[in-house]
């Protein structure tokens, strides 16, 4: 993989020549997870950042709303879909190979439109006073079976199972989507309004197992002196349920300010903020060379199903088949 040259990097990072600069940021990251980046990298380059935060699909469709009129420079998404939208739609410009190339190729747009900056896998967390880890399916359709029936918790109204969902659609099929959608909704399962919920709820032994992304267990024992009796089961590598997504960033076409824009974006690949990614969110950094959390098993080792993250765009799709199975 090539590296962005050492040179190249130091002049991207180097302090703007303009201290009045200003970048206009829209971000689906909330400001309690990037906020420190953000001021890390004016600290560093002096160029300010105005940020907008937002719901990741909000902000998505605000920008196609506001088209070529938007005053935004850069928009970070918390999920590939959205930026797959975005590209679709002609509002992203290409990103320099030098930058692209610091990640691997699963997780960058195939057209160079959108970089990959932190990787979230979904995995299946589970009750360890309830569940052995062999009684756990190798793949997320098993979950159908009915010996799971009024054990499991899901979140159908939040974003990042939602993706899951679209990735299903896309490897498997919209009819396989359906009838899996149908096989967990027969077994009774607990609705919770996001992933946070989820491992609650798990910790109270309210549900033997949950679908959620891996780092929210983490990030639910970093406050607690006693870790819940909770731990992540990873799925069979290429599995469905195996998906990695990714927040990322792109650069809006009409911007005017491109170069400060490369700054942030080659200060987001850094050492700097990959670690904080790492050890803040409990994210898996996607530059190598950059260690993930100590608890995590290797990116390498999930096997993430061969997809391009751009797809998962098609929300519309998956909304419509929640709501024909009655899941929403």
């Amino acid at each position: 993989m090539t590296r962005l040259p050492i040179l190249l990097l130091a002049a991207l990072l180097a302090p703007s020549a303009s201290a009045a600069e200003t970048l206009t940021l829209y971000s689906g990251r909330n400001e309690r997870l990037v906020g420190p980046l953000y001021k890390a990298f004016t600290q560093k380059t002096g160029i300010q950042v105005k940020v907008r935060y937002g719901e990741t699909p909000q902000l998505a469709a605000t920008l196609q709303e506001e088209g070529a009129k938007t005053p935004a420079d850069v928009f970070i998404a918390q999920d590939a879909g959205a930026l797959g939208a975005l590209a679709r739609a002609g509002q992203l410009q290409p990103l320099p190979k030098e930058l692209l190339d610091k990640v691997d190729a699963r997780f960058r747009s195939p057209e160079g439109l959108w970089v990959g900056l932190s990787g979230r896998a979904r995995v299946v967390a589970y009750n360890t006073n309830k569940v052995k880890p062999d009684a756990l399916p190798k793949s997320i359709l098993g979950f159908t079976d009915p010996s799971w029936k009024g054990r499991i918790g899901w979140a159908p109204t939040n974003a990042s199972f939602q993706a899951f969902v679209t990735a299903l659609r896309l490897l498997k099929g919209d009819a396989a989507a359906k009838q899996w959608l149908e096989g967990i909704k027969a077994n009774k399962p607990r609705a919770y309004k996001n992933n946070a919920a989820i491992i609650e709820a798990l910790g109270r032994g309210e549900i033997d197992v949950g679908f959620v992304n891996h780092y929210y267990l983490y990030g639910a024992n970093k406050k607690r002196s006693e870790p819940l009796p909770v731990a992540n089961h990873f799925v069979a590598a290429g599995d469905p349920g195996a998906l990695v997504n990714v927040a990322g960033v792109g650069l809006l076409k009409g911007s005017k300010k491109t170069e400060a824009a490369l700054k942030l974006v080659a200060f987001l690949l850094d050492a700097e903020a990959q670690r904080h990614f790492a050890k803040e969110t409990f994210e898996y950094p996607l530059v190598p060379g950059v260690e993930a959390a100590p608890a995590l098993p290797a990116l390498s080792q999930v096997g993430s199903p061969d997809l391009d993250l751009s797809k998962l765009e098609d929300l519309r799709g998956t909304l419509k088949l929640l709501q024909e199975t009655g899941v929403l």
